[in-house]
């Protein structure tokens, strides 16, 4: 049996894709592209939030998902996803519990609310780009 050690880094990876995709699907594909902006604004409005609130949320999950997916700022990322994914619940909570209920159910954005405080416990995880070296700072090396 292996142990956490070397399968927690693939573990954390797995998720952070999984939550990464979904995120990037709701932001950028569903949200900018299949509704577009002014509709996920005027939806916003129409169930009571600020329409500004749509454009923060299809750019926040947009910019989380691909924080998520490249494992860049990814603490950060889930962090301030957080009220996106505890806002979505709430707006779906009178629905019922399953996601399949006329208007959505609250279990799938209450499970992502607590798989995203799940990751950013873990942090990135294996495969993680790595911000410094992008930015073209070196790491320093430990003194043994």
């Amino acid at each position: 049996m292996p142990s956490t050690q070397i399968t927690t880094p693939y573990a954390a990876l797995l998720l952070r894709l999984s939550l990464g995709t979904i995120l990037l699907a709701h932001g950028a594909w569903l949200k900018l592209g299949v509704f577009g902006l002014a509709g996920t604004m005027g939806y916003f409005g129409s169930i009571g939030y600020p329409p500004v609130f749509g454009a923060l949320v299809a750019f926040g999950e947009t910019a989380a998902g691909l924080a998520l997916i490249t494992g860049v700022l990814l603490r950060p990322a889930a962090l301030l996803s957080l009220p996106i994914l505890i806002g979505a619940t709430l707006a779906h909570a009178g629905n019922g519990w399953l996601f399949s209920a006329p208007n959505g159910g609250w279990e799938f954005p209450a499970f992502l609310t607590l798989a995203m405080l799940v990751q950013a416990g873990l942090g990135a995880g294996a495969h993680a780009l790595d911000l410094g070296r992008l930015l073209g700072r070196t790491p320093v090396a430990s003194q043994a």
